[in-house]
């Protein structure tokens, strides 16, 4: 076995990982092999700017998707959808921390990959987690598009949501706190 012994354990060495090659008929996978140090502190500082902290570590999917997720959000504020800015609003804030964070992390990640001498497999990475249903999150999302279908097409007044978006947090927060029980008590979590 490659590796060291240290107090009578031994421990694998870490492996340069290959990886899988592009099968016939697939684009050419995105793969970094040589590694400059990227600043973790300079990745944060870039995504101030959504998503060019990616791009500066190399992730440019990630990178380009975060700017357009910006746009995107920046766009439907200033359409005129009257009633909705707060939970845009709180969305785009949490959003635009987040981004900071993940370049920060995601450089930290691209260093420790070259440290180790490890290839690391962009597209890999880049993935959304896989889809697993949730019946909280699709009652949610079916929610938000009937308030956005009735608003944009038969104009009824979003007003009242300017008052009482904050029901939003506490119902998610008691949601999350009885899922939290649930699995204490070795439910299903």
């Amino acid at each position: 076995m490659n590796g060291t012994q240290d107090s009578g354990r031994e421990y694998a060495a870490p492996r340069v990982n290959d990886g899988p090659q592009s099968r016939p008929g697939e684009p050419p996978r995105s793969r970094i092999r040589d590694f400059g140090r990227k600043s973790p502190g300079l990745a944060g500082l870039l995504s101030t700017m959504p998503g060019m902290g990616q791009v500066y570590v190399g992730f440019y999917r990630r990178g380009f998707t975060y700017m357009g997720i910006v746009a995107l959000t920046i766009t439907i504020l200033e359409s005129g959808i009257r009633g909705l800015e707060p939970l845009f609003g709180f969305s785009l804030s949490f959003f635009w921390i987040y981004n900071v964070i993940d370049a920060y992390r995601l450089a930290k990640l691209y260093n420790r990959a070259g440290e180790l001498g490890q290839e690391l497999d962009l597209q890999d990475v880049a993935k959304l987690p896989p889809m697993g249903g949730s019946l909280f999150g699709g009652i949610v999302l079916m929610a938000v598009g009937l308030l956005l279908l009735l608003h944009l097409k038969f104009d009824v007044s979003m007003a009242w949501i300017e008052e009482w978006w904050p029901v939003l947090p506490i119902v998610l927060g008691a949601y999350l706190v009885m899922k939290a029980i649930r699995s204490r008590q070795g439910g299903n979590p």
